[in-house]
């Protein structure tokens, strides 16, 4: 409990020391398309972030882009849960990112990874980024220019304004446990009970299953964000009166839910502790359907 006090204590200063979230009208898609980059690449504000590692962004990346490996900057190393914020300052200062930057991350096809940057970056304060709508592969390599050299970052100066908003923890997932909308983004079999990443089986109590696999397909071109005409399809029995709490393991596939919710409008926060943490922790409810 000690734990949990200390995280909001440490938002909320985080939120006073570095002021109130500015609001920005967002000035590129929540899923960019080919198109818009292609349009916008020789914009001074772009900063185009490859969060694959750093062995395959040698092979070949979009020519301008940033590598910024996603599993060594974007989770605790212990608790995969958000790194300290001064790391995240100095991270995304040196990608060369400002509050003026429109920020556009791809990865290797799973999107989590771009999509774990883009929620990191909105919750920092940030909303003027995107994750592009195709991964590196195939259609990406034939319709942008690309290279093997490293890019030249020029250093900016990130100040993070937090939104606390968008970020839930371990206590208030609890005490949301039939009052708010609860989405469990990962596969089916880890939340039947099937797997687990922790010594304990199931989901948080009254969680929904939508895994985050829904929202794109897998082509010969490279992975592909699905249209959002077809995704409302896949959410529409989710009420949108009712706040929704989205988590999976550690906080990366539900961050892929999240960009597909907000965009259809329900509104949408992650518990970043995810099944890492509630899992883990025995005082904690859990409902195993593998048990029955």
């Amino acid at each position: 409990m000690i734990y949990i006090k200390i995280i909001f204590l440490s938002i909320f200063f985080s939120a006073y020391l570095f002021g109130a979230v500015d609001k920005t009208k967002k000035e590129l898609p929540n899923v960019v398309p080919i198109s818009w980059l292609k349009e916008n690449i020789n914009n001074k504000r772009l900063v185009i972030l490859d969060i694959r590692e750093y062995g395959d962004y040698k092979k070949g990346h979009i020519k301008g882009a940033v590598n910024l490996p996603g599993l060594k900057n974007l989770f605790d190393a212990k608790t995969w849960m958000m790194p300290k914020l001064d790391f995240l300052k100095d991270l995304f200062s040196n990608a060369g990112i400002d509050k003026d930057s429109l920020v556009v991350a791809y990865d290797n096809g799973e999107f989590f990874w771009a999509a774990r940057l883009y929620w990191i970056l909105e919750v920092l304060g940030h909303e003027n980024v995107g994750i592009l709508q195709y991964s590196y592969g195939k259609h990406l390599i034939e319709n942008l220019e690309t290279t093997t050299n490293d890019t030249i970052v020029k250093v900016k100066e990130f100040i993070p304004r937090i939104n606390n908003s968008q970020i839930q923890t371990k206590l208030s997932t609890l005490l949301s446990i039939g009052k708010k909308t609860i989405i469990d983004g990962r596969a089916n079999a880890h939340y039947q009970g099937k797997k687990s990443i922790t010594k304990r089986y199931g989901h948080i109590p009254t969680a929904k299953n939508y895994a985050c696999t829904n929202n794109f397909q897998v082509t010969d071109d490279g992975s592909k964000m699905k249209d959002f005409k077809e995704l409302e399809k896949v959410y529409k029995d989710l009420p949108k009166d009712k706040e929704i709490i989205l988590y999976c393991q550690g906080g990366a596939e539900a961050a892929l839910n999240y960009i597909v919710l907000t965009k259809l409008g329900f509104n949408a926060s992650i518990y970043d502790g995810s099944w890492k943490e509630w899992g883990s922790d025995n005082s904690m409810p859990i409902y195993n359907p593998s048990k029955e």
